[in-house]
């Protein structure tokens, strides 16, 4: 069970899958606040501070992409989690998703079971990237040692080459984000080198190769990420 202190909004039209993930969340210990449109939903984010925001993509008045879009442009949410939930499965609306800074997606229908687990993993990635101490991340059988640009996988140095392990460290300081290719490049290579999406590609397959399949997760369309 998470803290009680932490927050979630629930931004969705339908009361029913409101009333469903407000009970679920709740007897998890989180405090749960909800909202019916994505005005309503920016509104009571500026009120509460949620840790996580819950956005149905298609609501009347604005939909969750658009309410995504925004609270991102503001300084008070470009770290906060936020996780869409929809019945669509068009392969574009995930994309669009991502785009405007989704952390997750989740379809419905809902499962309650599986959507407090994911919901639990996504929050517990703050208490992950605490264990950074000394420009170190410590995940499962992983050490990746920023000091000295070595990883260690169950004890055994792992050698990466420069960018190889930037990427690497990147993805795995936020556990389960999705980066896209636009803010890999930007972290990574910044806006003085030209680069392609080619490259990343190239880097994830080298950094594969060195640490197995196990780690990094390809997200059709958007990206990559670190495995929780």
């Amino acid at each position: 069970m998470m803290s009680s202190k932490q927050k979630i909004l629930i931004v969705d039209d339908e009361p029913d899958i409101r009333e469903l993930i407000e009970y679920n969340l709740k007897k998890e210990g989180y405090l749960v606040y909800t909202a019916s449109n994505g005005q309503e939903g920016i509104n009571e984010a500026k009120r509460v501070h949620p840790d996580l925001i819950i956005l149905d993509v298609m609501m009347p008045k604005m939909d969750g992409i658009e309410a995504c879009r925004i609270m991102r442009s503001m300084n008070d949410f470009k770290s906060t989690f936020m996780v869409f939930l929809t019945a669509r499965s068009e392969e574009y609306s995930e994309i669009a998703g991502f785009n405007v800074g989704a952390d997750d997606y989740i379809a419905k229908p809902i499962k309650s079971r599986a959507l407090v687990s994911r919901i639990n993993a996504i929050l517990r990635r703050n208490n992950q990237t605490e264990d950074i101490v000394e420009n170190k991340i410590e995940i499962g059988d992983l050490v990746i040692d920023r000091e000295t640009y070595l990883v260690y996988q169950r004890g055994e140095r792992i050698s990466l080459a420069k960018k190889e392990f930037e990427l690497l460290y990147l993805l795995a300081s936020k556990p389960g984000k999705v980066y896209t290719r636009e803010v890999i490049l930007k972290n990574i290579w910044e806006d003085s080198v030209v680069v392609t999406n080619r490259t990343i590609d190239v880097h994830i397959r080298k950094v594969r190769e060195k640490l197995g399949d196990n780690y990094i997760s390809t997200v059709k369309g958007v990206g990559y990420k670190f495995d929780i």
